[in-house]
């Protein structure tokens, strides 16, 4: 693997850096604050194809590979991980599986909207008694002549109350896996209800939702693959899901260690910056360490990724490692901060509550360590 990016790689993590310069950071506080990301984003998002990268120009996306998409979603959550949890749902798991899986006409009828902005998706996966154990999921859909009835209820969706195409995973046979189908279901059919979860530790700008679907009646044709298949496509898309959750938190965690450096620079106690005290000067290290640490993780599987080789261990080891080095990043940046870290006058408190998340959704800190050790040994660990 090379690390030296190209110069459309470079141009295109200047573009987004500097966009999020503008058009995020001045606005993630009163985001946090008011529960809600401005909605406009959304649209911006899709005018610079940040919303398509990935997905073939013939289907309305703007091309890119999976380093391309990591570059990107570093600089979104450097800005505000409410902002690229935007992305990472409705491009990273919803386009992207309907790029993967979709027939022809599905793919001409979402993936346009989705990648201008026009339209956003929604993954419904997790239900409120199975989110780890996502393979016995209890949401029901039974054949209705040509049509499917929908009935279930989902909690925790990203973008549930914004989304206008909700990714449902619901159980058209017997219990496991391969009883799982995927649906594609617009979120104004009768029948579909969603209610924004409000209240939350981290990622309070983001529209969480818990969505009750109450015999929504939908066609054949809105299957996604085949009947049984469903499964299979949201651990795939999970497992790409990942590599992009570590991207992220490598912003995350830049985020803490430029606010923690400044700050260190600013703030004078005994006479001097405190940057020039050694303990000080661990904190920062160990933030930057793991930060690149992180880094090459997540690029590692970038690059595994775009060769076709399997990933989804390297995707687990990545999330795993920068979830809980953002966590750290956060802690030590409110240490080198002092009290003013704990106040929202200042980013840190905010990148704290914000990380804590990213260590449980797409495959908790605990299932990602089951993963790995199951690719070491062959052995399903006893849960």
């Amino acid at each position: 693997m090379d690390l030296q990016l190209t110069s459309a790689q470079s141009d295109l993590r200047d573009l987004a850096r500097t966009w999020v310069d503008r058009e995020v950071v001045p606005f993630a506080a009163q985001w946090d604050r008011d529960e809600s990301v401005d909605p406009a984003i959304v649209g911006k998002l899709g005018a610079l194809g940040f919303l398509g990268l990935g997905i073939d120009e013939q289907y309305g996306g703007s091309g890119g590979d999976a380093l391309d998409y990591c570059l990107l979603l570093e600089e979104l959550g450097r800005g505000d991980s409410a902002v690229r949890g935007i992305v990472s749902v409705s491009l990273g798991l919803v386009a992207k599986s309907i790029a993967a899986y979709g027939t022809e006409e599905q793919k001409h009828r979402f993936l346009p909207p989705l990648c201008t902005g026009e339209q956003l998706g929604c993954f419904a996966l997790t239900e409120p008694g199975t989110g780890s154990d996502a393979a016995n999921l209890i949401a029901r859909a039974a054949r209705d002549g040509s049509d499917w009835i929908i009935d279930g209820t989902k909690i925790f969706i990203t973008n549930g109350t914004w989304a206008d195409v909700a990714l449902v995973f619901a159980r058209t046979g017997g219990s496991g896996p391969k009883g799982v189908t995927a649906f594609l279901v617009p979120t104004d059919a009768p029948g579909f209800g969603r209610t924004e979860i409000k209240g939350k530790l981290g990622l309070r700008g983001q529209a969480t939702a818990e969505l009750v679907l109450d015999r929504v009646r939908i066609p054949d044709a809105s299957r996604l693959g085949a009947e049984g298949q469903g499964f299979r496509i949201a651990m795939a898309a999970l497992d790409k899901g990942r590599m992009g959750v570590a991207a992220g938190c490598v912003g995350l965690a830049r985020a803490c260690l430029e606010a923690a450096v400044r700050y260190a620079g600013e703030r004078e106690q005994f006479g001097k910056p405190i940057a020039g005290y050694q303990l000080v000067q661990e904190l920062l290290a160990d933030i930057a360490v793991e930060t690149d640490a992180a880094r090459l993780l997540a690029w590692r599987t970038a690059d595994l990724v775009d060769r076709g080789e399997p990933f989804g261990t390297a995707a687990s080891m990545a999330k795993l490692f920068a979830s809980e080095a953002a966590v750290k990043a956060a802690n030590n940046a409110i240490q080198v901060f002092g009290g003013y870290g704990y106040i929202d006058e200042y980013p840190v408190a905010k990148y704290l509550r914000d990380a804590r998340v990213l260590t449980l959704y797409e495959g908790t800190t605990q299932i990602q360590k089951l993963l790995i050790g199951r690719a070491l040994t062959g052995v399903n660990a006893i849960v």
